[in-house]
């Protein structure tokens, strides 16, 4: 893989065998960031559980103290009072069938987040095979399937963020961007991985969490220990 000359003198401020505590980990990250745009910060996760066991999965949500940085879009499916209160609560688009055709007619998909009321379950089945590849389908877990919409539109504007483990047993999720330096990032990276710790499956054996490595957009990853939190 081609790294460039930035890359490369930012990777030789980072020495790969250690494992960085948090807030050390984040000040390299923040220094190490050379792109010109404010680059987002992600967390990667192996943990050491079989995602392809249902008593193995590890899944949830969590509102970042200090949010993501991004201005989330999100799509609410309710009716009469529901969909008035998400709304109200600032939620950018609302609706029902309509919006499930814009969906399937257009392959539109203007928005980070849906949410839905459970009534509306039936009708958002129908975009399955559409929004779970992305990631996308509401679920109870995630809290995005509730009957107070109005909330799951708040915390997702505040920065509420879904963790979840993809094929290879690793969760990828953004903590912030660089501009929020390292204490805030030291704050949002301690309530993900509490968060994904305290998630721990009980069929989970041996090491639960195999590496943990935290980088910017185009910035070098760091290794970051959890040893403290276990």
């Amino acid at each position: 893989m081609f790294r460039g000359k930035k890359y490369k003198e930012s990777a030789k401020q980072i020495d790969r065998s250690v494992q960085y505590d948090a807030a050390e980990a984040m000040g390299l990250i923040c220094k190490t960031a050379s792109a010109k745009f404010d680059e987002t910060v992600e967390l990667h996760v192996k943990l050491g559980v079989d995602s392809r066991h249902a008593d193995q999965q590890v899944r949830g949500a969590i509102v970042l103290p200090h949010g993501t940085g991004k201005n989330v879009r999100v799509l609410v499916f309710a009716k009469g009072d529901k969909a008035e209160a998400a709304k109200a609560a600032g939620a950018d688009y609302v609706g029902e069938m309509d919006m499930v055709e814009k969906i399937q007619k257009e392959n539109w998909f203007d928005f980070d987040v849906v949410i839905a009321s459970p009534d509306m379950m039936g009708v958002v089945g129908r975009l399955g095979k559409l929004l779970g590849p992305k990631g996308l389908m509401p679920s109870p877990k995630a809290g995005t399937v509730t009957p107070d919409v109005a909330k799951a539109v708040q915390e997702s504007k505040a920065g509420k963020i879904e963790y979840r483990l993809d094929k290879t047993n690793i969760i990828h999720c953004p903590i912030g961007k660089v501009s929020f330096g390292a204490e805030k990032l030291t704050d949002n990276f301690n309530a993900l991985m509490g968060a994904i710790i305290k998630a721990k499956p009980a069929a989970a054996k041996g090491q639960y969490v195999k590496s943990c490595v935290a980088a910017s957009t185009m910035g070098p990853g760091v290794k970051v220990s959890t040893a403290k939190m276990m």
